[in-house]
């Protein structure tokens, strides 16, 4: 089983993403869009796979959500 201070800095790391993302910040969505491929390793060695499909999930949405963002135009 991995150690629990995991979770901890995994669910750190998405706060900060969305953070960083709700601050238009860019590199906020691709913290979000990066730290799941650490949630689906984190799922595997702890034998949780149900994070899998909740990452697979969060990865999509954080995905479209930085595309509309992006296509949106800057405020003045």
């Amino acid at each position: 089983m991995a150690p629990q201070w995991w979770s901890w800095l995994l669910a750190t790391v998405g706060i900060l993403g969305l953070w960083a993302a709700g601050s238009h910040k860019t590199w906020g969505w691709a913290i979000g869009v990066a730290v799941q491929a650490l949630w689906i390793a984190y799922a595997l060695v702890s034998d949780q796979y149900g994070f899998i499909a909740s990452a697979l999930a969060y990865a999509v949405v954080y995905a479209r959500n930085w595309q509309r963002w992006r296509r949106q135009p800057e405020e003045p």
